[in-house]
């Protein structure tokens, strides 16, 4: 038996929070392992039913949290009779009492555009938060026991920055968790879908940030509508650009200023939050999916598109390569020329929409969270050996076959 302390306190959003939903219950399906979580408070009630899950949940600010993971943390790990603790935040504990697996996948700290960026939008508080922070993670890929990323494309960033060995393990993706729910959309998302019928309706799933380059996007449209003359565009985006209504500190001021600049207002379509158990359906109502992000760590939302069907065009990076591979058409991140050229292909092409749309359905199960769960315990084992060798018995135990 391995008893896991997952450190899941950053996961209230993005793709923290997707990884926690979809890697939880498949660690509790491992029998051999026993899991203590500590999550952010209001998302605990989801794991609360798995009889090897004990779950913490705590409401505290960021500053609150790092006091926390310094100075309680290691005691916790001790009154649990943790074997391994998974930092599942980017940030490493230093000094852990046990062996520590670290999960990176912030590739905001080594991105030049993300600084750039900023500086270009005079963010310089978030500029310097964001360096910052950047020490504090490349440290904590030394303190760790071991480094893993989501894709090789950013584990070899990882070891370049650090000189340290970074291990990369995709995410996954269970194709019928994440369909299981077929109840509607909320009524107001479906009316706003419905009234799009017969347009071109374009989707980007995320909320409001500046590393996803929506502002690309955006100049994309009024192209289109020259391009595309005689069909209506829509944009559906699942978030609201107003401040305030977004995790984090991005201020979607810009975004609004350059809708109404660019005078789209109308092809813009602003949902809101949808929730995760009914984004399915969204995809489903889609044509095409975009992203124009310019640094990635792995990117859920492309799985999610692929396995729905739908083409996909995304922005040229590494990440979104290795992900996507010839299962979507590429465009350099900052040309809303050329992702215009894209979307007109896709648009007015039905035999190149479902070449992508097939090359998506098969790519997407490549994809595995059981895959991904076996070789973090896989990972956890092997240190609870090195780190106790009379344990070599208990830890043998906990080898999993790997299934496609």
């Amino acid at each position: 038996m391995i008893r896991l302390f997952i450190n899941g306190l950053s996961g209230s959003a993005g793709g923290g929070l997707t990884y926690l939903r979809n890697a939880i219950p498949q660690f509790a399906a491992v029998p051999e392992v026993q899991v203590t979580v500590a999550l952010p408070t209001g998302i605990g009630h989801e794991f609360r039913a798995f009889t090897n899950v004990d779950v913490l949940e705590m409401q505290m600010s960021v500053a609150r949290r790092f006091w926390f993971e310094e100075f309680r943390l290691s005691e916790l790990l001790q009154q649990t009779h943790a074997d391994v603790l998974l930092s599942a935040g980017n940030f490493a504990l230093r000094k852990s009492p046990v062996p520590q697996i670290l999960l990176s996948r912030n590739s905001i700290y080594t991105s030049a555009d993300f600084s750039r960026d900023l500086l270009s939008r005079r963010e310089y508080r978030m500029w310097l938060d964001t360096r910052v922070r950047g020490v504090l993670a490349k440290q904590s890929i030394r303190w760790a026991d071991v480094t893993i990323a989501p894709t090789e494309a950013f584990a070899s960033e990882l070891r370049c920055w650090t000189g340290v060995q970074v291990r990369a393990i995709h995410h996954g993706f269970d194709r019928d968790a994440f369909t299981r729910n077929s109840g509607p959309l909320p009524e107001h998302v479906a009316e706003k879908i419905e009234s799009a019928q017969g347009s071109l309706k374009l989707i980007f799933v995320s909320h409001y940030n500046y590393y996803r380059n929506l502002e690309t996007l955006l100049r994309a449209l009024p192209l289109l509508r020259k391009r595309l003359e005689g069909r209506s565009v829509r944009l559906f985006l699942t978030c609201r650009l107003r401040a305030g209504e977004n995790p984090g500190a991005y201020n979607p001021e810009s975004a609004q200023r350059l809708i109404k600049n660019l005078g789209v207002s109308g092809m813009v379509v602003e949902l809101g939050a949808v929730p995760y158990d009914q984004v399915h359906r969204l995809y489903s109502c889609a044509d095409v999916y975009v992203t124009p992000a310019y640094t990635e760590t792995f990117a859920h939302p492309l799985v999610e598109a692929m396995s729905t069907g739908i083409p996909v065009i995304a922005s040229d990076i590494a990440v979104h390569r290795e992900i996507c591979e010839d299962a979507a058409r590429y465009f350099p991140p900052f040309s809303p020329e050329l992702l215009t050229e894209r979307i007109v292909e896709v648009a007015t092409s039905p035999e190149t929409a479902r070449q992508i749309a097939a090359a998506g359905l098969a790519r997407a199960q490549h994809f595995s969270w059981k895959r991904h769960v076996a070789s973090i315990v896989g990972i956890a084992a092997e240190l609870t050996k090195s780190a106790n060798p009379a344990l070599t018995a208990r830890s043998e135990s906990t080898k999993i076959e790997i299934v496609a």
